[in-house]
C-alpha cells in the first residue's frame, strides 16, 4: 500500500502543483519522494511509501540500468513476481516485487503485462524512448487510481482524488477527476511538450475468465467436473492459495475479525499457514463494535478456536458520530451503506495503526458479492438472475466495499490484502453453475460454508452463522448503530431541507436525513463531484427505500426459515 501520484503537461509552476500530491501522504508514511523527468520538464512522478517488501531498495519511481528509459510508479503487490522471473529468465535488480513489471513490459508489451500479473495493483508506467504513458488497474480495484486528462492534454494521475481536485491548470477551471476503471489499460502518447493523448483504453480480463497467470500458479490443474465433493474440494484448495500467496511481506502480518463467516475463514485459514511456515509471531486479530455487541462476541469465540493474539476496539456512539466527517473525507463518497460501515473499520485501523505493529491486514471483503452473501440474495427470482446479480456487485466493488476498505486502512498506513477476491478463486468460483451458488435452506453462501464443514477451522455455529447487517453486528444488543445514526441524525437535518434536496441536489438526490447529512461533508469537501458516485448501493427484488438489512421484511423470515 502506497500513495502513487504524477503529472504530465502541466501548465503551472511543480512546486506548487506538488502541494497536492501531499494529500496523499498517509498512504505511505515511511518516506516520501517527488522526481521530475528528464527531458521533459513538466512531467514528474510523487510517491509516499509504506515499506512491506524490499525495505531498501524500494523506493520509486522504480528504475533499473537495463532499462534506463522506463519509470514506474506502482501500488499494489505482485504476488507472482517470483514465479515470472523462473518462467522467463528475469535477472531483477532489486528484491521488490513491482519490478517485474518493467520486464514482463519488455518482453511482450503492455497487453501481456497486465494481464500476467497476480495480485492488486495501480500503476504509471512511462516509455521515454517511445514516448508513451501507460496507466493499468487490476481486475477488482482493490488498488485505488483516480485520473485527470484535460483537452489539452494535461495529465494528472493519482491514488485518491483528493490529490487531484487542487491541480491548477490554464485551460480549465476545474479539470474533471475520474476514477480509472478496474481491469483495464490505457496508451497514451507522450509529446515533447510533456502533453499526452489518449490513444487507446483496453479491458485486459474479465472476472469470469481465467486469468492467464494461472499458467505460471502455484496451484496445478484442479479436477474438473461439478460433482459436489469435487467442487468442494477445489474451493478448499484454491481459497487456502489465495491466503498463502498473500503471505509475502516482510512487516507484521494481522487479520479484521468481525466473527461473521468471511473474516473468520480468512482468519482461520491465514494461522493455519502462517504456522506451516513457521512464522515466529503471534498472529493479531481485530474486533471493533459497542459493549457486547453481536460481532465482539462471536469474534471472541473465533479467536479462541484459532489461538490467535486477540484485540478488542470497543467505541460508543459518540465516537462512531465524531468519526463521520474524517470517514467521508476519507472515502471520497456519500453513499450510505458504505459509510456506515466504514466507521468501525476506520476505528479499528485507527487503533491497529497506534497500538500495535501490524501492518498488513486480511479481510473478508469480496466473499458477499461472489458468494451471493447478501441477504437479498434469498429473493431472487431464479439463479440465473442471482448469478447476474453477482456479476454486477463484483463489477462495482471499487465504487464501494472494496473502496471502503481500501481509504479505511490506508486513511491509517495500513496495507489491505483480500483474499477472496483471488483471480483464479473468483474465475472458478464463477465458473460453477448458477444452482450451486444460490442460498439454500434458508442460509446464505451456503456452497462456501459446506465446502469447510469437515475442516475443523472453526466452530460450527460460526461457520453457519446467518449474516448480520454490519451496522448492527458492531452495535450493543440494546440499539442497533443503524438507531443510533438516525436519532442523532434526525436532530441535524431539518425536514425542510430535505423537502428541497432535489434542487439543490439534482444529481442522485438523497431521500432520507442521513443520506442529506452525508451529501453536505461530501459537498464540503468534495464540491461538484458528485458524479464519482453513480448510484447509491442498495439491494435488488425488494422495495427498499435504505441499503440497510435491518430495513427488510424478509431479514427476519431469511434467516429463521
Amino acid at each position: 500500500m502506497c500513495g502513487i501520484w504524477a503529472l504530465f503537461g502541466s501548465d503551472e509552476c511543480l512546486s506548487v502543483q506538488c502541494l497536492s500530491a501531499m494529500k496523499i501522504a498517509h498512504r505511505g508514511p515511511d518516506a516520501f519522494r517527488f522526481e521530475n523527468v528528464n527531458g521533459f520538464t513538466n512531467c514528474c512522478f510523487g510517491f509516499h511509501r509504506l515499506a512491506v517488501v524490499d525495505q531498501l531498495y524500494g523506493m520509486q519511481p522504480i528504475r533499473v540500468k537495463k532499462f534506463p528509459y522506463l519509470w514506474l510508479c506502482y501500488n499494489g503487490e505482485i504476488y507472482n513476481f517470483k514465479q515470472l522471473q523462473k518462467q522467463f529468465g528475469f535477472e531483477y535488480q532489486t528484491l521488490g516485487d513491482g519490478e517485474v513489471i518493467l520486464h514482463l513490459y519488455n518482453r511482450g508489451g503492455i497487453e501481456q503485462t497486465a494481464s500476467m500479473l497476480d495480485g492488486v495493483f495501480a500503476f504509471i508506467l512511462l516509455d521515454t524512448a517511445n514516448r508513451k504513458v501507460f496507466l493499468a488497474r487490476d481486475t477488482y480495484g482493490v488498488r485505488p487510481l483516480f485520473k485527470v486528462l484535460t483537452d489539452d492534454g494535461f495529465l494528472g494521475v493519482c491514488s485518491e482524488a483528493k490529490g487531484l481536485i487542487n491541480l491548477k491548470h490554464s485551460t480549465s477551471l476545474r479539470p474533471k477527476v475520474e476514477p480509472f476503471l478496474p481491469g483495464h489499460y490505457e496508451v497514451l502518447d507522450l509529446k515533447p511538450s510533456g502533453k499526452v493523448a489518449s490513444v487507446e483504453l483496453v479491458k485486459f480480463h474479465s472476472y469470469k475468465d481465467e486469468p492467464l497467470h494461472a499458467a505460471c500458479d502455484t496451484v496445478e490443474n484442479l479436477p474438473s467436473g461439478f460433482d459436489l465433493e469435487t467442487v468442494k474440494s477445489n474451493i478448499r484448495i484454491l481459497f487456502e492459495n489465495a491466503v498463502r500467496k498473500r503471505l509475502m511481506a516482510h512487516r507484521r502480518i494481522g487479520c479484521l475479525l468481525s466473527g461473521g463467516l468471511d473474516s473468520s475463514l480468512v482468519a482461520a485459514v491465514l494461522l493455519k499457514l502462517m504456522k506451516e511456515i513457521n512464522i515466529s509471531y503471534p498472529l493479531q486479530t481485530f474486533a471493533i463494535g459497542m459493549e457486547n455487541s453481536p460481532d465482539l462476541l462471536a469474534a471472541r469465540k473465533v479467536a479462541a478456536h484459532i489461538g490467535s493474539e486477540h484485540h478488542e476496539v470497543i467505541f460508543n456512539s459518540e465516537e462512531g458520530i465524531q468519526a463521520i466527517e474524517d470517514v467521508i473525507f476519507a472515502l471520497e463518497t456519500y453513499d450510505i451503506t458504505t459509510i456506515r460501515a466504514s466507521i468501525g473499520m476506520y476505528l479499528v485501523s485507527k487503533y491497529i495503526r497506534k497500538k500495535t505493529d501490524s501492518v498488513v491486514i486480511f479481510s473478508g471483503e469480496g466473499s458477499d458479492e461472489l458468494t451471493q452473501g447478501y441477504i437479498y440474495f434469498h429473493k431472487a427470482p431464479s439463479p440465473e438472475e442471482a448469478a447476474e446479480e453477482s456479476e454486477r456487485l463484483l463489477k462495482e466493488l471499487y465504487l464501494f466495499d472494496v473502496l471502503r476498505a481500501d481509504r479505511t486502512t490506508a486513511a491509517h498506513g495500513l496495507e489491505l490484502r483480500v483474499p477472496f477476491l483471488d483471480h483464479r478463486f473468483t474465475s472458478y468460483y464463477l465458473s460453477l453453475p448458477a444452482e450451486l451458488r444460490i442460498p439454500k435452506n434458508g442460509i446464505e453462501k451456503y456452497l462456501l460454508r459446506q465446502s469447510f464443514e469437515d475442516s475443523n477451522l472453526l466452530p460450527k455455529e460460526i461457520l453457519w452463522r446467518p449474516k448480520e447487517a454490519f451496522s448492527d453486528g458492531i452495535a450493543s444488543v440494546k440499539k442497533s448503530w443503524f438507531s443510533i445514526l438516525q436519532d442523532y441524525i434526525d436532530q441535524q437535518v431539518d425536514d425542510l431541507l430535505l423537502e428541497k434536496a432535489a434542487e439543490k441536489y439534482p444529481f442522485n438526490p438523497p431521500k432520507t436525513k442521513e443520506s442529506y447529512y452525508y451529501r453536505q461533508i461530501f459537498e464540503k469537501h468534495y464540491s461538484g463531484q458528485s458524479s464519482w458516485l453513480p448510484h447509491y448501493w442498495m439491494p435488488r427484488w425488494v422495495k427498499a427505500t435504505d441499503p440497510s438489512a435491518r430495513t427488510l421484511k424478509h431479514y427476519k423470515s431469511a434467516t429463521q426459515e
